[in-house]
């Protein structure tokens, strides 16, 4: 057993005790979270290698069940420390299974198994078809059926699109056992199916952890010769969720309000024009050309995870499209300055514009409460960078709007006295004469 390079030198007390106890089940008993080949407690990972003299550690093979049941063939399962044992009977299409998950020591705690109808490895949530079971403190397993209609299932119990009998579970020695026989459709060879724990609330399952071994505790199996395929990690969507959020953040909700503070207090300084302009359209476009890009990425997004509906942040979402792309059009029908219409142009623009700011804020947050309703409060810290930042444009936008009020005010001023002098002031009419009285 060899520790990981971040702990190399560091000693866990039970780390002597691992290398004596048979299985997994002591080091997860004592707090260590076993997936996989690596056991870790904090931050000490102990990589569990074939060589390490941990004793036997329980596989499919080696597993027994009450009553003598026996199956044709058996997988050690990729994560959740879980395994399935299964007969299928290629006549009748029936599937004889037995699903266990190891290390549930504590009650109260949902372990399920189940199967997606559509076969599809990217949404195998949304529709699947669950066996679950919660076991209660000092009682025998509760098991039941239940559909999984979208990403917020209620567990309720209830009919499920395969017949199935059979259904019974056993908790014992930290391990939970769930047996059932199921009517698969007739020619039915591969499947694909999810497994998952989760702790329980008031007798109802709640949200599964968001760790990789959760997240991708799924695959397509082959049921006449165990073959399986991993199904895309959660870490490829997690990843693409993260895309949107930056492109998005920096564009709509960081780019288009410095281009407005750009346009709004440059022009004020003689000595920047017309370079403020320049400034102005080159900030806006790019936000815009950035912006499409998230926005795109959030389409692909909401195609990839049917079941998962944020309504008001994908409804922002399209309006903040639209109005960017107005302003896109705003800019190529530009008027002269001196044309009748550009006063009403004027007005649209600045409408427009800072409609789509507040906008695209508001929708920044709506992307994080979205983030945060999928994966808890990691994106806390993401948040906090974000809301710093307007923090920091919206400082920096009130110092300015005081300097430049002072700056016109100071030129009106210093044009009344000049424009008062030519007039008449101190005895000097416009002719330049002083008056006369008649």
């Amino acid at each position: 057993m060899t520790q990981s390079t971040d702990s190399k030198t560091a000693k866990h007390p039970f780390q002597d005790q691992a290398k004596e106890v048979k299985g997994v089940v002591y080091l997860e008993q004592q707090g260590w979270k076993v997936d996989g080949g690596e056991a870790c407690v904090g931050r000490i990972c102990l990589e569990l290698s074939p060589s390490d003299n941990l004793g036997t550690v329980t596989t499919c093979n080696s597993q027994t069940f009450t009553e003598n049941k026996v199956f044709d063939s058996c997988r050690d399962l990729s994560h959740l420390t879980s395994y399935l044992h299964w007969t299928h009977d290629n006549a009748t299409s029936n599937l004889d299974i037995a699903f266990g998950h190891t290390g549930i020591s504590a009650t109260n705690q949902w372990v399920s198994r189940a199967i997606n109808p559509s076969n599809d490895l990217n949404t195998s949530m949304t529709g699947s078809q669950a066996l679950g079971t919660i076991s209660p403190s000092g009682g025998a397993p509760r098991v039941y059926a239940s559909s999984i209609p979208d990403y917020s299932p209620t567990f309720s119990e209830g009919n499920i699109s395969y017949p199935h009998s059979g259904l019974t579970a056993t908790h014992q020695n930290s391990e939970i056992t769930i047996y059932a026989t199921l009517a698969l459709p007739n020619g039915t060879t591969t499947l694909v199916h999810l497994w998952k724990d989760r702790p329980v609330s008031a007798f109802t399952p709640a949200m599964h952890s968001m760790t990789p071994a959760n997240t991708q505790s799924k695959e397509s199996l082959d049921l006449l010769s165990g073959a399986s395929q991993a199904g895309s990690s959660g870490d490829s969507l997690r990843r693409r969720r993260n895309v949107h959020g930056i492109l998005n953040a920096m564009s709509w909700g960081t780019l288009m309000p410095l281009g407005a503070i750009i346009a709004r207090y440059l022009k004020v300084f003689k000595s920047a024009d017309p370079a403020w302009f320049y400034l102005h359209v080159t900030c806006q476009t790019s936000a815009y050309i950035v912006g499409v890009a998230g926005w795109g990425t959030g389409l692909k997004l909401g195609h990839d995870s049917a079941g998962i509906e944020y309504n008001t942040h994908r409804t922002l979402g399209i309006v903040l499209f639209c109005l960017g792309t107005l302003q896109v059009f705003a800019l190529l029908l530009r008027p002269n300055k001196d044309h009748k219409i550009r006063i009403y142009w004027n007005f649209y623009h600045y409408a427009i514009g800072y409609a789509t700011i507040i906008i695209s804020i508001v929708n920044i947050f709506q992307g994080f409460d979205a983030l945060e309703a999928s994966v808890g409060d990691r994106y806390n810290d993401w948040k906090h960078a974000y809301i710093g930042i307007i923090a920091a444009l919206g400082g920096i936008a009130v110092i300015l709007e005081a300097y430049t009020w002072i700056i016109v005010l100071k030129r009106k001023k210093s044009a009344n006295k000049t424009a008062h002098g030519i007039n008449g002031t101190n005895g000097v009419n416009g002719y330049g004469s002083s008056a006369q009285h008649v």
